[in-house]
């Protein structure tokens, strides 16, 4: 289990708008620490290191594509978990998440930010108070 006083997310998309709707929403939970990366080669860097208990990590980006992000996270780091989000889903790209190793699937736009909340912290076990 996570501990509840410190949930690291990371945030990789490159779209600024999604960046800044997650870390403004996300950030409102007393818990969770959200850290949000337009370049997935410095997020990449990041969740490397270990430091994340959880990526949303979007599929479809110009500078790398998140299916090798995914790839290349999971080469080195098999703990953290990975929710795919994207607004291009389709069977294809949903099934190669879920092979590479991600942990779920959320489609963009976010209908609710309450589920995406309840849906990390199902994956990372967190207990409700």
């Amino acid at each position: 289990m996570a501990d509840e006083k410190s949930i690291k997310i990371a945030v990789i998309d490159d779209e600024l708008d999604t960046l800044s709707v997650l870390e403004r929403l996300l950030g409102r939970e007393s818990e969770f620490e959200v850290r949000v990366y337009s370049n997935p080669e410095n997020g990449l860097d990041e969740v490397k290191g270990g430091n994340f208990d959880l990526v949303l990590l979007d599929i479809v980006m110009s500078q790398m594509d998140g299916i090798e992000v995914l790839k290349e996270i999971r080469a080195v780091n098999g703990k953290t978990k990975i929710i795919m989000i994207s607004a291009y889903a389709t069977l294809d790209r949903v099934l190669k998440s879920h092979q590479y190793g991600a942990d779920d699937f959320i489609l963009k736009p976010f209908k609710s930010v309450a589920k995406i909340i309840d849906k990390i912290k199902n994956i990372l076990d967190v207990q409700q108070k």
